[in-house]
């Protein structure tokens, strides 16, 4: 671990205040006129906008972030080549890094790491993506871009199918940076059992289970919806005893826009991360729907 992030590390794990990340990235690309592709969703904008990427990032470093994500949710090559941009993979990923480098250069004033998003999502009916070994080899590939272009951390996102994140994290084992692990959940009418985010008959208890032996920095509750959340966090902690963050969406998604009905008031957030934090949770944050006044209003109440 590199020593400008070892602060990080300590807060994690119970050290001062907890860590305040940003905010969803292309939800507020898209608020501010950002088209999304209906395949890659944001990761176009690297190339179309890349000025309002690193504006945004700004604006959640003024807004008190102290980690910042990569706009590579959707840039690995199992989402760019089906959208048309297979051979752009080492062009978006650099230039993602590129942005968040610059905007913290230009807006920080104290220590701010910049995390690298990979996400194993894939189309359920892509055959040539839709196989582990296939996941792994993308993951690798964008990794190993992320990692040379300079970020402090990888930050896997939205875990959903254990085949498919177990490999990504192993092959995102095979590059020197540390480990965030991101799962994604939601509950599915008629259903006792909380499933993962995208697949009603995938169950997440399972899922944590599978991903909680690897090395990580903090486990992340991420991408979920808020009324799910301490179910989620229950579970986590069945089988995780290392640090844990929360960042949930608000709103819902329909490909390839998202829809902000019933954004949750900052105020309301505070709220409920003070219970969070009140349980031992040490990062909190934002992700879709969520912006830059969600994250303002959490860093100056955490930071009371």
């Amino acid at each position: 671990m590199t020593d400008n992030i070892r602060w990080l590390e300590a807060r994690l794990n119970g050290e001062g205040a907890p860590v305040v990340i940003d905010g969803g990235m292309g939800t507020e690309l898209e608020k501010s006129g950002v088209p999304m592709d209906p395949v890659a969703w944001s990761a176009r904008a690297l190339l179309s906008h890349p000025e309002q990427v690193r504006c945004l990032h700004e604006s959640y470093i003024h807004a008190g972030a102290e980690v910042i994500i990569t706009n590579t949710f959707a840039s690995a090559r199992h989402m760019l080549e089906p959208a048309g941009l297979g051979d752009q993979v080492g062009t978006v990923n650099r230039r993602a890094v590129e942005l968040a480098l610059e905007a913290r250069d230009h807006a920080a004033v104290t220590p701010v790491a910049v995390a690298g998003s990979i996400c194993e999502w894939v189309s359920a009916d892509d055959p040539k993506w839709n196989r582990s070994s296939a996941i792994a080899d993308s993951v690798r590939e964008q990794a190993e871009v992320l990692t040379n272009s300079g970020v402090d951390l990888i930050a896997f996102e939205m875990c959903e199918i254990s085949e498919h994140a177990c490999a990504a994290i192993q092959a995102g084992l095979e590059f020197d940076l540390p480990l965030w692990l991101g799962l994604s959940a939601r509950s599915f009418q008629g259903q006792a059992a909380l499933s993962v985010f995208d697949d009603a008959e995938r169950d997440f208890e399972s899922l944590v289970g599978s991903l909680a032996g690897y090395p990580a920095m903090v486990m992340n509750i991420m991408h979920t919806p808020i009324r799910d959340i301490d179910e989620a966090l229950e579970l986590v902690r069945r089988y995780w005893s290392g640090p844990v963050g929360i960042y949930p969406e608000s709103g819902y998604f329909k490909m390839p826009n998202w829809q902000f009905v019933d954004i949750i008031e900052p105020a309301k957030l505070v709220k409920l991360a003070r219970c969070w934090v009140g349980d031992g949770v040490r990062l909190v944050g934002g992700c879709c729907g969520l912006g830059p006044e969600h994250i303002a209003a959490l860093r100056a109440a955490l930071n009371d």
